[in-house]
């Protein structure tokens, strides 16, 4: 009787860890990495009251949003949260690498990107009441507590991404020559 390999979907693995930081793991079958991570952004989430911001914040009552914060737990979320999804993607893609094709994955994906993303979500919350931000009307939008995170961290990410690809291009052209 034949084994039927199973195709791990990267793009899937990362989404379910967008959705919970976790989840994307449990999708993986990597249970103890998995609960770890659940266990880490119930802990974090609950003691920096980050869900109850976010709902102000939707309802356009940032001052509140930026009282109910906790920043001192509120700052180790994007590292779980980054690593996470990262870590998903990319044992997706190993697992493929192994089962499918019986070779090593031999490089991570999108780790510029990812820390990128930790850099600049941490500082968009730190940064996030930089009193100069309301003299501006444009950057305004940074002043609000979570969306400011999500700017600067994909704003980082981008330039993590580009530069990552900087780098490995240019150590390909060195190897080749």
């Amino acid at each position: 009787m034949r084994h039927k390999t199973e195709y791990k979907s990267p793009y899937a693995a990362a989404v379910w860890s967008v959705v919970l930081p976790g989840f994307g793991q449990l999708y993986n079958k990597d249970y103890v990495i998995g609960f770890v991570l659940l266990g880490f952004e119930f802990l974090i989430n609950l003691n920096s009251n980050l869900n109850i911001a976010l709902v102000h914040s939707f309802n356009g009552d940032f001052a509140l949003a930026h009282s109910v914060v906790d920043y001192r737990w509120g700052m180790f979320y994007p590292s779980i949260y980054a690593f996470s999804i990262w870590q998903a993607f990319n044992s997706a893609k190993a697992y493929n690498a192994r089962t499918l094709t019986n070779m090593k994955k031999r490089r991570t994906y999108y780790t510029g990107f990812f820390i990128g993303l930790v850099v600049g979500m941490d500082f968009g919350l730190f940064w996030h009441d930089f009193p100069y931000l309301n003299h501006f009307s444009v950057l305004k939008i940074l002043n609000i507590p979570v969306f400011s995170g999500l700017t600067f961290g994909l704003l980082f990410g981008i330039l993590g991404n580009y530069l990552e690809k900087a780098i490995y291009r240019k150590k390909k052209i060195e190897e080749l020559a």
